[in-house]
C-alpha cells in the first residue's frame, strides 16, 4: 500500500511537470530545424529571451502581449470546467471590442470615471451575448459548440468589417484614397492608466485580479461547485439535482464575456481605435486560440494560467528578436508556435488520462483494502 502511494504521488509529481517538458520538447524540434535552415540555436534562443526580458520595455511588452491571452484563458477554464468547449475567443474579442469601441465615439465628451466602466462593461456584455449563443444552441439543440462558436468567430469578423468600412469608419479616411478602415483615435478620456514610456496598462492588473476572483467563484462558491460539477459528471449532476442546461450556458457566457472583456481592455489600454485587416488576427494576434493554450498549459486552473499567459507572451514578443537575429523565413515562427501548441495540448491529454488511471489505482487499491479487513474480521469471527 506504501509503494502505491508513493507511485501515485511521484505520478501526479510528473504530471505537474508534464507542460514544462511538453515545451522543451517542442523547443528541441525548433532547434532542429533551425540547424537545417543553417541557423545557430544557441543564438537564436538567447535572441528569443532578450526580445522578451532583456529590457525594462520588452517585460513590458511581453506583459502586455499576454494579457490578452489571459482574460481568454480565465474564460476557457471556466468553460472546460463546466464540461463545453469555448473555441470563439477571437470573435468574443473582437465583439467586446467593437462594442466598447461604439460606446466611446457616442460619448466623446465623458468623463474617464464613467466612460471607461461604461465601455468595460459593454464589452463584458457583448462578448457574453456571443457566448451565450453557443450555449443555448448547445445546451437546448445538442448543437457542437466547437461549430457554433467557429461559426460565431466568423460573424464577428464579418460584421467588424462591414461597421468599420461603413458607419464607424474614421471621417478622415472617408476623405483618403486608401479608406483604411478603422475607426477615429478615440477620447484620451477612454485610455486606460499607463506606465510611461512603456506600453504596459492597467488591463494587466485586472486580468491578475479577475484570476484571483475567477479562482474564488470556482472553488468557494456554489455556482463554482455547480459548474464543476456539471462538468466531471452532468448525469450526476442531474440526478443531484442540478439545472445541467442551465449551467452549461452559464459556463460558455462567463467564457465569451471575459474574452469580450479582454477585446474592450486591447482597445482602451493598446489600441485606442478599431481597426481590421479582413481578418481577427488583425486586431487580437491570435489571442483568442492562444488562450486556449494557455489555459491548457496552466492545467486549466485560473491561477495557473497567470504564468502560462506570461509565458506565450513572453515566446511570441521573443520569436520577433529571434527572427531578424538569426535571419529565419517568418514561417519557422509560425511552425515553432504551432509546435508548442502541440505538444502542450498532446501532454494535457497524456495527463489527463494518467490522472484517471491514477484514479482507478486509488479505487483498487481501496477495494483490496476493504476485501482484506472484511476478511480478516471474518476470520477473527470464526476462531471466536
Amino acid at each position: 500500500m506504501q509503494s502505491l502511494l508513493k507511485r501515485l504521488d511521484m505520478g501526479a509529481f510528473v504530471d505537474a511537470l508534464t507542460p514544462l517538458l511538453a515545451v522543451l520538447a517542442a523547443l528541441f524540434i525548433g532547434a532542429l530545424m533551425l540547424l537545417a535552415l543553417g541557423a545557430n540555436p544557441v543564438e537564436a534562443y538567447t535572441a528569443l529571451l532578450e526580445g522578451a526580458f532583456g529590457s525594462f520595455n520588452a517585460v513590458a511588452d511581453t506583459i502586455v502581449k499576454a494579457t490578452p491571452l489571459l482574460f481568454v484563458g480565465l474564460g476557457i477554464c471556466i468553460a472546460f470546467r463546466g464540461g463545453v468547449i469555448n473555441i470563439g475567443g477571437e470573435g468574443q474579442l473582437v465583439a467586446g471590442a467593437v462594442s466598447a469601441t461604439a460606446v466611446a465615439l457616442t460619448f466623446p465628451d465623458w468623463p474617464s470615471w464613467a466612460i471607461i466602466p461604461l465601455c468595460l462593461a459593454v464589452g463584458f456584455l457583448a462578448g457574453a451575448i456571443w457566448g451565450g449563443i453557443p450555449g443555448l444552441l448547445k445546451a437546448y439543440f445538442n448543437v457542437n459548440e466547437i461549430l457554433s462558436t467557429i461559426m460565431m468567430n466568423q460573424i464577428a469578423v464579418q460584421g467588424m468589417n462591414f461597421l468599420l468600412r461603413g458607419i464607424m469608419i474614421d471621417p478622415v479616411q472617408l476623405e483618403a484614397a486608401s479608406r483604411i478602415p478603422q475607426t477615429a483615435r478615440l477620447s484620451p478620456a477612454t485610455d486606460l492608466p499607463r506606465l510611461v514610456p512603456t506600453r504596459l496598462h492597467a488591463g494587466a492588473l485586472i486580468a491578475v485580479i479577475l484570476a484571483v476572483l475567477v479562482y474564488i467563484f470556482l472553488w468557494r462558491t456554489t455556482i463554482g461547485y455547480r459548474i464543476r460539477a456539471v462538468g466531471l459528471n452532468p448525469d450526476a449532476a442531474r440526478y443531484a439535482g442540478i439545472d445541467v442546461k442551465q449551467y452549461m450556458v452559464l459556463s460558455l457566457l462567463l467564457s465569451g464575456a471575459l474574452a469580450g472583456l479582454g477585446g474592450a481592455v486591447q482597445v482602451l489600454g493598446l489600441h485606442h481605435r478599431m481597426f481590421t485587416d479582413g481578418s481577427a488576427m488583425g486586431f487580437t494576434g491570435g489571442a483568442g486560440f492562444n488562450g486556449i493554450v494557455a489555459a491548457l498549459f496552466g492545467q486549466l486552473h485560473p491561477l495557473g494560467t497567470i504564468p502560462a499567459s506570461f509565458f506565450f507572451g513572453a515566446l511570441l514578443v521573443g520569436a520577433n528578436k529571434l527572427q531578424r537575429a538569426v535571419q529565419v523565413p517568418s514561417a519557422l515562427i509560425t511552425a515553432l508556435n504551432g509546435l508548442v501548441v502541440i505538444f502542450v495540448v498532446s501532454s494535457d491529454i497524456w495527463r489527463r488520462r494518467r490522472a484517471r488511471r491514477r484514479e482507478l489505482e486509488k479505487v483498487s487499491a481501496a477495494l483490496a483494502a476493504a476485501t482484506a479487513s472484511s476478511a480478516e474480521h471474518m476470520e477473527a469471527a470464526g476462531d471466536r
